[in-house]
């Protein structure tokens, strides 16, 4: 190593011009070597510092030199980490919060009748707390007689696209519970007390006023939150509607179904 801090002191002193000082090699401390030069004039300090600047950039740093370089700055440093999983990206939506986007509510079916060009379909007015009731076209015509359906109460989802249903429109749906095979078929019904227009939600009484707003029809339909959030929906062994395990209910009380027990609802 001391050949080599010999052979550039000569390169250096080769680069430099001739000055009355010449360049000392002291020894401050064992294994490290250093340059130390005595003050020159100003012109001839800018002529070596030049010279010697051009040898520095030209050789290989040594191993000291390495093993004691400081570490990069911490901003440089933070730079380089990888951003973790999930950063600033939004997480997903639970399917209790796509369930608070849907517009579920009691209503009261005015008026109902068959569908004159669909054998399978009834066509109901529906008393939903609006100025005027709403044309929902549903097919229960073979689960259910018409003089249950009429003036019952029923809970409706009120923010589907309207549909044309074989040229009438229909502007929401009933909804009701199955059982597997789909041969028998229920309302729900909200308990008695619930007033038509309130709007249905999932959870624990006091979680009422917790409700998110409702999406609109076109939320509903392009981001496919009934489709996301009805294979969560069923009936307990008492005929009450939930999500998962939290209790569709109005204030007055769970929203059930007359006899299926562990059924599906849509």
């Amino acid at each position: 190593m001391l050949a080599a801090t010999r052979m550039a002191f000569a390169s250096c002193a080769r680069l430099l011009p001739s000055s009355p000082s010449a360049l000392a090699l002291v020894r401050p401390r064992a294994g490290a070597v250093s340059f130390w030069a005595p003050a020159q004039p100003p012109s001839a300090a800018a002529r070596s510092s030049r010279n010697l600047a051009l040898f520095c950039s030209s050789s290989t740093p040594s191993p000291t030199d390495a093993a004691v370089a400081p570490p990069p700055p911490q901003a440089a440093a933070e730079e380089a980490k990888p951003s973790a999983p999930g950063g600033d990206e939004k997480a997903e939506p639970t399917v209790e919060e796509l369930a608070g986007l849907l517009d579920i509510r009691v209503g009261r079916v005015v008026k109902a009748w068959r569908h004159p060009e669909a054998d399978t379909l009834y066509v109901e007015e529906v008393d939903v707390g609006e100025a005027e009731p709403r044309t929902i076209c549903s097919g229960l015509v073979n689960f259910l007689p018409i003089e249950e359906l009429q003036d019952s109460s029923v809970i409706v989802l009120a923010n589907l696209k309207p549909r044309n249903m074989r040229g009438i429109k229909s502007n929401g749906m009933l909804m009701a519970a199955s059982d597997a095979s789909h041969e028998n078929v229920e309302l729900l019904t909200p308990p008695e007390g619930s007033v038509p227009g309130e709007r249905v939600w999932f959870g624990l009484e006091e979680e009422k006023d917790r409700q998110s707003d409702p999406a609109s029809p076109n939320q509903v339909q392009k981001k496919k939150i009934w489709e996301s959030v009805q294979p969560h929906l069923k009936t307990t062994d008492k005929c009450i509607a939930i999500l998962g395990e939290h209790t569709m209910r109005t204030s007055a009380g769970p929203v059930f179904c007359k006899s299926l027990k562990g059924a599906r609802v849509s």
